[in-house]
C-alpha cells in the first residue's frame, strides 16, 4: 500500500473511490468481518452520495466546493515517525496538568501504542485497540455516527485507520485531564481522517480537551469523527479548541450517547480557521440525562464557521441547555443550526436553546436556524436567536466615562464572549482561553489603542458591564 497518494483536483470523489478500491485488500487486512463490512458499506454510501452540497437542507449555507477542488495527499500508512513531542509542541496553558495524547497528521504518536493507568483506564491508538480489544471496540464503533445517510461520516469510516481510543472502567474518576493534540506537520496538502472512540462505564468521570496544532500552514482537509459513550451515572466534560490557519478545512463530527442519569458538558471555542463545520449530536437515551452545550466563535476576513447541533431527548426527565455566541468581522460568515428533538416517550423534558451574534460590519453575515420538534406533551422548551450590532447605549455610557470608542467596542465584545468562557470548569484552561479571546479581539477584531486592560501592566483590572444588554 502506498503511504502517500496524490489526489487530483479533478473529481475528488472519483479519485477517493479509485484509491479505496486500489487499496481495499490492505485496508481490510487483519480486520474482523464486522469492521470489513462497515468499511465496505461506508464506501458504498459515499459512492452514492458524494460530498455534502448546498442543495442539502443541512448544508445549504456551507459550500465545500473550494475545499474539494484542490490537490491533497493521503497517508494510508503509518509514517512511524520518531519524534520528541516536546520539541514541536508545548502546551501554552500554565498549570494545566494533563495526560497528553498526540496525533501526528492523524496517526497516533507515542512510545507505547496502549497505556493502561493504575485505575484501569486505557488510553492509546485506535488501530491498536481494534486488535487488542475487538469486542469492546465493535460494541460501539459506528453505532452512533451513522453511515447510512451521512456521506461525510461514511467517508471517514471507509478510510478510518487511526486515532485515539479511551476506555474508562466503572466507578473511575480519571484524575488527570486527557488532552488530545492533533499536530499537522507536512510540506504537502493533507487529507486527514482521524477516528476517535471514547467509552465510559458506569459512575465514571472524565475531562477531555481536544485541540489542533499546525506547524506548516498548508491546505489541509480534516474530516474527524469522534464517538463518546457516556455510561449510566457518568460525567464527561468535553472541550474542543479551534485556532487553525485560514488555509484549513475542518469537519468535526462528535457523537455523544448518554445512558441514564449521565451528565455532559460540551464547550466549542473557535478563534480562527478557514472553513469549519462542527457537527454535534447528543442522544439522551436514558432517563434523567443532563446536557450543557456551549460555544463561542470569533471570525474575520473570509472565515466561515458552521455549528450544527442535534439534541435528541429519547426518555423521561432529561434537561438540555444550548448557548452559542458569535462575533463576526469583515466579510466572514457564520451559521448556527440548533435542532432539539423531543420524542414521544420523553415526558417532563426541559430543553432550552439560545444563539446570539454580533456583526461588526455590513458585509459580515450570520444564518441562524433554531428548530424545535416536539412529540411529547409534558415539556418545557424554548429557543431564541438574535443577530445585531453592539449596543449603542452601552457604547455611549462607556464613552461618557472617558473610554475611547475603539476600546469601548473591544470591551463590549470581550464581555459578550465571557458569558460562554466563564462556563469552562477547568480553571487554568478558562484563564488561558479568556486571555486568548482578549488577544484575538485586541489584535484582529478591533483597534485597541488605549486599552485599560494593559497586558504589560502587572495589576488586577476589573470592570462591570451589564451582560443582559448584549
Amino acid at each position: 500500500m502506498k503511504n502517500d497518494i496524490i489526489i487530483s483536483e479533478i473529481s475528488l470523489k472519483e479519485k477517493l473511490i479509485h484509491h479505496f478500491e486500489e487499496n481495499i485488500t490492505t485496508l481490510t487486512a487483519d480486520e474482523t468481518p464486522l469492521f470489513k463490512e462497515i468499511r465496505l458499506k461506508a464506501m458504498d454510501t459515499f459512492m452514492k452520495k458524494g460530498f455534502p452540497h448546498t442543495k442539502l437542507e443541512d448544508w445549504r449555507s456551507t459550500n465545500l466546493s473550494k475545499s474539494i477542488n484542490k490537490e491533497y495527499t493521503l497517508q494510508l500508512g503509518n509514517p512511524e515517525v520518531k519524534l520528541d513531542v516536546s520539541t514541536i509542541f508545548k502546551c501554552d496553558i500554565h498549570h494545566l496538568d494533563t495526560f497528553l495524547v498526540t496525533l501526528y497528521n492523524g496517526w497516533f504518536l507515542g512510545n507505547e501504542d496502549i497505556t493502561i493507568l493504575k485505575d484501569g483506564t486505557i488510553i492509546g491508538s485506535f488501530s491498536k485497540a481494534c486488535v487488542l480489544y475487538p469486542d469492546l471496540v465493535e460494541a460501539h464503533f459506528s453505532k452512533y455516527a451513522s453511515i447510512e445517510n451521512n456521506s461525510i461520516n461514511a467517508l471517514n469510516a471507509a478510510f478510518a485507520l487511526d486515532g485515539v481510543f479511551i476506555y474508562v472502567p466503572d466507578n473511575v474518576t480519571v484524575s488527570k485531564t486527557i488532552q488530545i493534540v492533533n499536530i499537522i506537520n507536512t510540506e504537502d496538502n493533507l487529507f486527514i481522517q482521524p477516528r476517535n472512540l471514547v467509552i465510559l462505564g458506569k459512575n465514571s468521570k472524565l475531562q477531555l480537551v481536544h485541540c489542533d496544532h499546525s506547524i506548516e500552514h498548508k491546505y489541509t482537509f480534516i474530516n474527524s469523527v469522534t464517538e463518546i459513550v457516556i455510561g449510566e451515572g457518568s460525567t464527561v466534560d468535553h472541550y474542543k479548541l479551534q485556532n487553525k490557519d485560514n488555509d484549513s478545512t475542518q469537519i468535526t463530527s462528535t457523537y455523544f450517547n448518554q445512558a441514564a442519569n449521565s451528565t455532559l458538558t460540551s464547550n466549542v471555542i473557535t478563534l480562527n480557521g478557514g472553513l469549519i463545520r462542527n457537527n454535534l449530536y447528543v442522544k439522551m437515551e436514558g432517563k434523567g440525562c443532563t446536557a450543557n452545550m456551549n460555544g463561542v466563535f470569533l471570525i474575520d476576513k473570509d472565515q466561515h464557521v458552521d455549528n450544527f447541533l442535534l439534541v435528541e431527548h429519547c426518555n423521561t426527565d432529561s434537561v438540555s441547555h444550548q448557548l452559542y455566541k458569535g462575533i463576526l468581522d469583515d466579510q466572514s460568515m457564520g451559521v448556527f443550526t440548533g435542532h432539539i428533538l423531543v420524542k414521544k416517550d420523553a415526558q417532563r423534558t426541559n430543553a432550552f436553546q439560545n444563539n446570539k451574534n454580533i456583526l461588526l460590519t455590513d458585509k459580515a453575515t450570520m444564518h441562524t436556524q433554531p428548530h424545535l420538534e416536539i412529540y411529547a406533551d409534558d415539556v418545557k422548551c424554548s429557543h431564541g436567536a438574535t443577530v445585531g450590532q453592539l449596543d449603542q447605549e452601552a457604547l455611549f455610557y462607556m464613552r461618557s466615562r472617558g473610554i475611547r470608542e475603539n476600546t469601548s467596542r473591544m470591551l463590549l465584545m470581550y464581555a459578550f464572549a465571557a458569558e460562554v468562557i466563564n462556563k469552562i470548569q477547568i480553571v487554568p484552561l478558562r484563564k488561558q482561553i479568556d486571555e486568548l479571546v482578549y488577544r484575538r479581539l485586541k489584535g484582529e477584531l478591533s483597534d485597541c489603542d488605549q486599552c485599560i486592560l494593559d497586558c504589560n501592566a502587572n495589576r488586577q483590572i476589573s470592570f462591570d458591564i451589564d451582560l443582559s444588554r448584549l
